[in-house]
């Protein structure tokens, strides 16, 4: 399994940003898949998820109406648009497998993308 996080960067307040995550070495499509941050100092924090079909999406209250996660089957890629952004979502985003699901969000993964750093600041 291996997962690459792409796309962070540093940005002002209210600006957007695209995060991507290449998937290999497994069938993408068979896995619910989500994006997991982690800010300095701070544990992990569940950002959102999709499920295989695409049907279902998750998002943390944090960033509901801010954050759009999508993916490509057909390209083993996932996404995150992020618009908005404010200084909070500072973190070092990363992408995860999920192998088990319990509604209405909680979630468990069993691999982690390295992870791509999101820097917002004026």
């Amino acid at each position: 399994v291996q997962l690459v996080e792409s796309g962070g960067g540093m940005v002002q307040p209210g600006g957007s940003l695209r995060l991507s995550c290449a998937a290999s070495g497994f069938s993408f499509a068979s896995y619910a898949m989500s994006w997991v941050r982690q800010a300095p100092g701070k544990g992990p924090e569940w950002v959102s998820s999709i499920h295989t079909s695409s049907s279902t999406t998750n998002y943390a209250d944090s960033v509901k109406g801010r954050f759009t996660i999508s993916r490509d089957n057909a390209k083993n890629t996932l996404y995150l648009q992020m618009n908005n952004l404010k200084p909070e979502d500072t973190a070092l985003y990363h992408c995860a497998r999920v192998t088990s699901y319990v509604p209405p969000d909680r979630y468990e993964y069993d691999s982690w993308g390295q992870g791509t750093q999101v820097t917002v600041s004026s």
